[in-house]
């Protein structure tokens, strides 16, 4: 197919997801001091968070696992191709819509680290949701 996206490029936002995934826990702590935040919760709204805040980085990992080790599987035009690149599409295209809605409504502190650092993300997220919704409309359109 000739719109077919490089492997390098499923490999690059893979890489991008394990990332996220490993700095995610560095960003709660120094960027949002989230977890003195999450200490004025009730314990079992505690847990449910910190859940949560695990469901996200595990997430994050595994469709950057499955990038790097499956691309080509990721873009045959299978069933199995179409759910799965839809599911993470959703999951980008979510984030994003996310952060532009919500997010400017908050102040992250004014560091040029944390600065750079928060746009950095958005073109990350940006880029998976780009790269997962072509995979999945390629995908479709190889299937049907």
């Amino acid at each position: 197919m000739r719109n077919q996206i490089p492997n390098w490029l499923i490999i690059l936002g893979g890489c991008g997801q394990i990332f996220t995934a490993v700095i995610y826990p560095y960003i709660r702590h120094k960027v949002f001091d989230w977890y003195n935040d999450v200490k004025q919760l009730k314990p079992l709204n505690q847990e449910i968070v910190k859940t949560y805040g695990r469901y996200i980085q595990g997430l994050n990992f595994s469709f950057g696992c499955i990038a790097i080790v499956l691309p080509n599987d990721l873009k045959n035009g299978t069933h199995l191709a179409i759910a799965l690149t839809g599911l993470i599409a959703a999951y980008w295209v979510g984030k994003v819509i996310t952060q532009i809605a919500y997010y400017p409504m908050y102040q992250i502190p004014q560091k040029t680290i944390f600065k750079v650092g928060s746009y950095f993300m958005n073109l990350l997220f940006i880029l998976f949701a780009v790269v997962y919704t072509w995979l999945l409309v390629t995908n479709v359109c190889q299937t049907f």
